[in-house]
């Protein structure tokens, strides 16, 4: 293997090796400074004032692995603060302002500020967000809050205006091997290139999963370097092993989601009957069935969403073993027929052009109670084939939905022509 600069050269400095000893891969191996932190550089480009040492209040979010609480921990030490870890699934309001006070009795005899981590923030009841406010809005410390939910359904809008919320993306497979690679280089884990790739190419973009994996195959590995042919069987078998979110049950919903997408029904079968004989959920099948069915056929045929819809209803009134022919027939319907992402682009386009654009006014004929004065809505029933060509939208708003000309949607896409003289090309 070949010998990379060390992603981990700082790492925890503050344990012993006896702290460490026994501790998992994924926690030992946690970088300390941002110049060792991999992933996520959307976020350094987009708020530069994480590398700085008087960073605001913040929320970050995303899916499990992304680096949350290696971030926290990394800004403490950059800046300098004392880190305090709360857990608010484990603790309560008292327990939490213990914290706080033991944070401000810190700053007020040794002039050494915190940062107060709250790991899974969408846990808070509201008196605990609450709790919070005052300290935050005077700044007493600062406060990072983790979670896998978005935090504008899950945290209290009186908390969520006075911290920055970030979102953190999965990882990419190349931010993995990085990871894999040089924590099997730290610690001495003698492990080729291929079974690197494949251990980065199973995490499903999350680096702890990755590292665990690594630990898995460290426990086998000796002097000798392990080639893909003996690491790939320890990994599978592991993954068979593991429950119903860990990286078998994503690999494997990602094999027939992608099997459908290619109009490939044999396949979506093989990795349907792969599902139903692990044990999953029929339910959690039906309702990725309703996803896809939105997603990837969309409105070139619209009844795929009525029958992966009646699937899940079936699924959920008959139960197994009987729901796997309910399952077979929508999955089979799913992958053979026409397909489309039309509606899926559009609504992603839009949410991009809303999240980048200040507050977008409703043009006013088109209010629920209209000003004085303005010109008047136009009822399109009142025209003929129920049309009228009026403003819907502000001027310059991109046009999101593009129709493909494939099945239904060719002739959605023939009358928004004729209507709008859209589509020319």
């Amino acid at each position: 293997m070949v010998k990379q600069q060390s992603l981990f050269s700082d790492l925890n400095q503050e344990q012993s090796p006896k702290d460490q000893k026994g501790r998992p891969l994924a926690h030992k191996a946690r970088p300390l400074s941002l110049e060792n932190y991999v992933g996520q550089k959307h976020i350094f480009k987009r708020y530069p004032f994480l590398t700085d040492e008087n960073f605001p209040s913040l929320i970050l979010w995303g899916p499990p692995g992304t680096g949350k609480t290696t971030l926290a921990h990394i800004l403490a030490n950059n800046s300098k603060r004392e880190f305090y870890r709360f857990n608010a699934v484990l603790g309560g309001v008292n327990d939490l302002k213990k914290l706080i006070s033991s944070a401000l009795e810190m700053k007020q005899m040794l002039q050494k500020e915190a940062v107060i981590f709250v790991d899974e923030i969408h846990r808070f009841n509201k008196s605990q967000q609450d709790a919070l406010l005052p300290y935050v809005e005077a700044g007493d410390f600062k406060l990072i809050g983790a979670t896998t939910e978005n935090p504008r359904s899950s945290v209290n809008r009186a908390l969520l205006s006075r911290v920055q919320s970030i979102e953190l993306k999965k990882l990419t497979e190349d931010d993995l091997l990085n990871i894999v690679t040089n924590a099997a280089m730290d610690f001495e884990i003698h492990v080729d290139k291929e079974s690197l790739l494949f251990l980065a190419d199973n995490a499903n973009g999350d680096a702890r999963n990755a590292l665990n994996l690594l630990e898995i195959v460290s426990h086998y590995a000796g002097d000798q370097e392990m080639t893909l042919a003996e690491v790939k069987p320890l990994v599978l078998e592991n993954a068979r092993s593991y429950d119903k979110n860990k990286d078998r049950h994503y690999d494997v919903i990602s094999a027939f989601i992608k099997s459908m997408r290619g109009s490939d029904p044999d396949a979506a079968l093989l990795w349907l009957a792969v599902m139903l004989d692990g044990g999953e959920d029929p339910v959690f099948i039906a309702r990725r069935l309703i996803i896809f069915a939105s997603e990837d056929v969309g409105n070139a045929d619209p009844s795929a969403l009525n029958i992966a819809t009646s699937s899940l209803i079936a699924v959920q009134n008959i139960g197994m073993p009987e729901a796997r022919i309910n399952l077979a027939q929508a999955t089979t319907y799913l992958a053979s027929t026409v397909k489309s992402n039309a509606a899926y682009n559009g609504i992603n386009e839009a949410l991009e052009f809303v999240r980048n654009t200040q507050t977008i006014e409703v043009p006013n004929h088109l209010r629920n109670f209209p000003p004085k004065n303005t010109r008047p809505y136009q009822y399109p029933h009142s025209y003929p084939h129920s049309f009228v060509e009026q403003e819907y939208a502000p001027k310059g708003t991109p046009q999101f939905y593009r129709p493909k000309e494939v099945g239904v949607e060719k002739n959605i896409r023939e009358r928004l022509s004729k209507l709008w003289n859209r589509f020319t090309k």
